[in-house]
């Protein structure tokens, strides 16, 4: 299975208003992304896709937070990869595992 599969089969889940932020991400973290770094160890990582797991990374997290509201215009908008950053409290999503 794919990571794109993957995430495609819990979206229902990633798009649910009934689970807390927090417990989507541990879905992210324990479902998805082992199905996409899967045999990482093995790989020559280029610039390139290294680029596509970003971008992948920060659909899943755009799909789990939604669209904010910008104080200023009024307006909604996409959060781009600083607020995605400071959503997950800092924290890498991918790269090593928490000791």
């Amino acid at each position: 299975m794919s990571g794109s599969a993957c995430y495609h089969s819990v979206l229902n889940l990633l798009s649910s208003r009934l689970l807390s932020k927090n417990l989507k991400i541990k879905i992210y973290r324990t479902t998805i992304l082992p199905v996409v770094l899967y045999g990482c160890e093995t790989w020559w990582l280029t610039l390139r896709e290294e680029r596509k797991q970003r971008v992948f990374e920060n659909m899943v997290l755009r799909r789990i937070f939604g669209p904010r509201r910008d104080e200023v215009t009024e307006e909604w908008r996409r959060l781009h990869k600083e607020g995605l950053g400071g959503e997950t409290g800092g924290k890498e999503t991918t790269g090593e595992t928490e000791a």
